[in-house]
C-alpha cells in the first residue's frame, strides 16, 4: 500500500477530522503526547513490533494536529528539507 504523505493526510482528515475538531487542538495534542510516551516505552523495552505500531500512531496523531491547523505536511517538509530532497 504505497501512498504519499498528502494522500495519507487526506485519509486521516476524512476519517478523523470531525472527531478531532470536536475534541479540540489542546486535547488532540495531549493524545499525541500520550502516543509519544507509548513509543518511548516501546523503544526502552526494545519491542520492535510495538515500536512500529507506535511510530505509526505518532505519525497519525501528528497528521491530525496538522489537519486541525490547516498545515499541508508534505509541503512543509519539502520546504524545510528541500536541501536534502
Amino acid at each position: 500500500m504505497g501512498m504519499s504523505i498528502k494522500e495519507f493526510q487526506r485519509a486521516i482528515e476524512r476519517a478523523y477530522f470531525d472527531r478531532d475538531s470536536k475534541r479540540g487542538l489542546d486535547r488532540t495534542f495531549m493524545w499525541f503526547i500520550e502516543e509519544v510516551g507509548e513509543l518511548a516505552r516501546a523503544i526502552k523495552n526494545n519491542d520492535k513490533e510495538n515500536i512500529e505500531e507506535e511510530i505509526a500512531d505518532v505519525f497519525a496523531w501528528l497528521v491530525s494536529i496538522a489537519n486541525l491547523l490547516n498545515i499541508d505536511i508534505e509541503k512543509a517538509v519539502t520546504r524545510k528539507y528541500s536541501h536534502i530532497l
